[in-house]
């Protein structure tokens, strides 16, 4: 296994430390840190704090990624997913939660809403052109390869 990343983290009283619940887990499980249970309404979408805040290394980036249950049985997903939180940025992380569902789901204190993944970052040296090579796909998107 690579040399991991260390990440300190400065963690609010009653908050949880990120936790990985298998050994080929790739996401560590956040979890709310609110003081009451939070109905979050069918088509509602709000920031459910986590009471933590990182110092990821440079050249690292932690992604804040959807729980597959929550979405397959709640129809709870992650909005600006995956959310990347910067080497730089020392804000408590926030997870910003939509209810994708028909049905209203509650939130409670400690459940687990999300997945942090810590990852490399490659940064690009952007250069302006005159025009690009072609491809055989050339502009095509949005479907122009197949479903």
């Amino acid at each position: 296994m690579p040399d991991e990343p260390v990440v300190r983290i400065l963690v609010e009283e009653g908050a949880a430390v990120p936790e990985y619940k298998s050994q080929g887990a790739a996401g560590a499980d956040l979890r709310a840190f609110i003081p009451a249970p939070l109905e979050l309404a069918p088509g509602a979408r709000t920031a459910v704090p986590t009471g933590l805040r990182l110092e990821l290394p440079e050249g690292f980036e932690a992604q804040v990624r959807p729980r597959s249950g929550l979405a397959l049985e709640k129809g709870v997903t992650c909005l600006n997913s995956p959310g990347t939180i910067d080497a730089d940025y020392r804000g408590e992380v926030k997870v910003i939660l939509a209810n994708l569902g028909r049905e209203p789901v509650v939130v409670s204190p400690g459940d687990r809403i999300a997945q942090l993944v810590v990852a490399p970052v490659s940064r690009a040296r952007f250069v302006p052109a005159e025009g690009l090579g072609g491809t055989e796909r050339g502009s095509g998107g949005f479907g122009s390869t197949g479903l």
